[in-house]
């Protein structure tokens, strides 16, 4: 199992940059691919980005690619989302998962953690 803790939620202005951080616990983390997910109000939660397990493969949403990066520190155990030219419709809590797996996908992780707020001001 992991555990998962994310950071790096503000408040910022549209056209501003922020960095979300994902720290996880447990055994193997490199085995794990991780994503990104995010929940804005009254909307259901959706997949933004996944990496796999050794950073040699991502995968985006539509609406953030070339805005969002993806990476990940396995000597860290950790898993992070820069986020460049926010937009107020980027605003929602994002939430780190894990998927001890090989494959990169969109939903079926088991594994959450607790979010973090990204507001963005217009």
């Amino acid at each position: 199992q992991v555990q998962l803790v994310e950071s790096g939620g503000g408040l910022v202005q549209a056209g501003d940059s922020l960095r979300l951080s994902c720290a996880a616990s447990g055994r193997s983390f490199s085995t794990y691919v991780m994503a990104w997910f995010r929940q804005a109000p009254g909307k259901e939660r959706e997949f933004v980005a996944a990496i796999s397990g050794g950073a040699r493969r991502t995968a985006y949403t539509d609406s953030v690619k070339a805005r969002f990066t993806i990476s990940r520190d396995n000597a860290k155990n950790g898993v992070y989302l820069q986020m460049n030219s926010l937009k107020p419709e980027d605003a929602a809590v994002y939430y780190c998962a894990a998927r001890q797996d090989i494959i990169l996908t969109t939903s079926q992780y088991p594994y959450w953690g607790q979010g973090t707020q990204v507001t963005v001001s217009s």
